[in-house]
């Protein structure tokens, strides 16, 4: 079972959405079947099975056994991740552009970065798993507090000129064999635990 998968099919994207089955694929981060799954989301077997088999048609669980018990045989399934991010090229013509308003101030272009990312990492991810072969990526997280909008306003210009004069020792626009990687950048304000919102003093 993966940590995390990337849906990029719409058709995918659409039988998770549906709030029973976003519970049943929860529910199926450990293997069970349509008759323990009925018991805990309270619908009948039959229902859930129904639920079960569009999931399954979509690659988003997988069959684990199958169990005879009399006459009958139990199909146990599990969920093929613990989590799932739906891609932005699932929404086709209207997923998110960076490049249409490239704005390093703006929220809502940081937003269409991050959906770039998405859909990037998502299909090197396929494409690594296809062929079988390492992936090189780097990620850094981390929270820093600023004293002040003046100190956060000088963190990010240091920031800019040290990440550019990074880039402009390593990079090498002639190398033999070498490849271009993309390097992204991201503040924000921190959201409270719980959260949905960030605090309007702070945004």
């Amino acid at each position: 079972m993966l940590d995390v998968a990337v849906i990029d099919d719409p058709a995918a994207a659409e039988v998770c959405m549906d709030p029973m089955r976003a519970r049943l694929l929860a529910e199926l981060a450990e293997p069970g079947s349509a008759t323990m799954l009925a018991g805990r989301v309270g619908l009948a077997r039959q229902k859930v099975n129904y639920h079960l088999r569009e999931l399954e048609r979509h690659g988003l669980i997988e069959l684990v056994e199958e169990r005879k018990k009399g006459n009958v045989t139990e199909r146990v399934l599990r969920a093929t991740a613990l989590s799932y991010v739906i891609s932005p090229t699932v929404l086709g013509a209207v997923q998110p552009d960076p490049a249409r308003s490239p704005d390093r101030l703006s929220a809502r272009w940081l937003l269409a970065l991050g959906a770039r990312l998405v859909r990037d990492v998502g299909t090197l991810i396929e494409s690594a798993t296809k062929t079988r072969k390492p992936l090189a990526t780097f990620g850094l997280d981390a929270n820093v507090r600023f004293a002040s909008a003046a100190e956060r306003a000088a963190f990010a210009e240091e920031l800019t000129t040290t990440i550019a004069a990074l880039v402009s020792r390593y990079h090498d626009e002639h190398a033999p064999g070498g490849r271009d990687h993309r390097v992204v950048l991201a503040i924000h304000p921190s959201l409270k635990t719980g959260d949905t919102k960030p605090d309007p003093k702070e945004a």
